[in-house]
């Protein structure tokens, strides 16, 4: 049987995976659309290439395009791919790399070395694919495009010089396709179980090394060691966020001109969001906790508001359930504890009504997770549309929650001065607002808590296995 995997003490991901996956499209194919009994339709899907530094001959490290990983499992670039419809037969078509290559790159794979490797039916060359394809004669080649709902960007249809003279749809394969990841297959399951235990390992390793004085950027080098070390992560699913103090407010704190790179200071609050990623699959982590590894009331009083909104969702969800009534739940009860502990006043359905959640969360929940982080099937035709109300505005999908989704759950609550300014001038929110109280958390940063969830027909399954409560995180920081 062939697998990938990083070495003996990693997870063995099967090619059977892969197959699955292709049966699984191509059975939604079939009872979605009625091709005709003599049609012969055929997926067609481009791999992703290498990317150069630039005008330079130096190259990012490979990452395969999801959606192909997702029907082949390949690691190469420059490859394509094709599934028959109507058999279920896939054919893999590589590059005909030249002989010299090896000298650089080692031994080269064959064309049975490449079928045994994806236990795949057929592989041809790269080169040959307009002729090969006309010996098969599909009645249409079915490309992938469509819109990701998160960055906007449309997934690139295959091409080859020669495809013009094949009937073409670009319509039908991306809904379907997209749906298809929604739902997680068992063996992909124990992929995502895998990755979020050795990213909740590398979030308490780092935890165990954290010292006032260290730069956040040490703390996400002890993340990525550990992952790739221990785990065989080679890549992280996103760039890390490692923010301390007023940083950890920033929501994508980590990018280039603020590179996690400042020093941590005694008692300042931690907010690290990491994830590392195996075979494609993602996990998406967030560790908060004080760099002394003891909590102040007011640490203890934010962090246990936003640990309150995630054990309420947590003890809610299920399949049936809206996704958009688990963010306002979260919001809810965070406000709830706000008041209670006398930062907030007033009714918190008004708060609600006025917006004033999306103040101090201007995020959503959470978010899909698979081999993308921020994974696909949020907007799809037929789903919820997004909302145009403050806060719910920001969820990644509006959908009713089924068995086999994964999603994150990451309540967070931020003293962000733009946002608090805004709320301060704006008397429909600040009369909400105990300003001699608030005043105090105005360089406080923030807290986020996620968890990497999957969603059963009873509740959840939570793959996050990281010390959560106040006390869980000062014992774990003190031994």
């Amino acid at each position: 049987m062939a697998v990938f995997q990083m070495g003996s003490h990693t997870h063995a991901i099967s090619m059977t995976l892969y197959r699955d996956n292709r049966m699984k499209v191509v059975n939604e194919l079939q009872r979605a659309h009625n091709f005709g009994a003599d049609s012969k339709p055929v997926i067609l899907l481009q791999g992703g290439d290498n990317i150069s530094h630039y005008d330079t001959d130096v190259d990012y490290v490979f990452r395969q395009e999801s959606y192909f990983t997702y029907l082949f499992g390949v690691t190469e670039p420059g490859c394509y791919g094709t599934v028959e419809i109507k058999t279920g037969r896939a054919t893999l078509y590589v590059p005909r790399l030249p002989e010299e290559y090896a000298v650089w790159m080692g031994p080269l794979l064959g064309l049975e070395d490449f079928k045994k490797k994806y236990e795949v039916d057929t592989v041809h060359y790269v080169d040959e694919i307009s002729k090969r394809l006309s010996e098969v004669e599909p009645s249409v080649l079915l490309l992938l495009s469509g819109p990701n709902s998160d960055s906007g960007s449309v997934a690139k249809p295959a091409y080859f010089k020669g495809i013009e003279s094949f009937v073409a749809d670009s319509d039908i394969l991306f809904p379907v396709i997209a749906e298809c990841r929604v739902i997680k297959s068992p063996a992909e399951i124990e992929v995502l179980r895998y990755v979020a235990r050795v990213s909740s390992d590398a979030h308490k390793a780092v935890m165990k090394a954290m010292k006032p004085g260290m730069h956040e950027y040490q703390a996400e080098a002890e993340f990525l060691r550990h992952s790739y070390a221990v785990g065989g992560c080679r890549h992280v699913s996103y760039t890390c966020i490692c923010g301390a103090g007023t940083n950890s407010a920033i929501l994508h704190y980590g990018h280039a001109g603020s590179p996690n790179d400042c020093a941590i200071q005694d008692g300042a609050m931690c907010l690290f969001d990491m994830g590392a990623n195996y075979g494609g699959y993602a996990a998406d982590i967030t560790c908060s906790f004080p760099a002394n590894g003891k909590f102040t009331a007011d640490q203890r009083l934010v962090y246990n508001a936003v640990l309150a909104a995630r054990d309420a969702v947590c003890g809610a969800a299920r399949e049936g359930v809206s996704w958009v009534d688990m963010h306002l739940l979260a919001n809810r009860v965070m406000l709830e504890e706000l008041r209670k502990g006398q930062l907030l006043q007033g009714d918190v359905d008004e708060m609600m009504e006025a917006g004033l959640n999306a103040i101090f969360q201007p995020h959503g929940l959470g978010h899909f997770l698979g081999l993308d982080v921020h994974d696909v099937g949020g907007y799809l035709p037929g789903c919820p549309e997004r909302s145009s109300k403050a806060g719910v505005n920001r969820l990644r999908t509006a959908r009713t929650l089924k068995a086999g989704m994964y999603l994150t759950i990451e309540p967070g609550c931020y003293f962000i001065e733009p946002l608090l300014n805004k709320a301060y001038a704006d008397p429909s929110l600040s009369k909400f607002l105990v300003k001699e109280n608030l005043d105090r958390f105005r360089n406080f940063g923030g807290v986020r808590i996620e968890d990497d969830v999957l969603i059963t027909q009873t509740g959840i399954e939570n793959f996050t296995l990281v010390p959560r409560t106040v006390d869980e995180i000062e014992a774990w920081m003190a031994k």
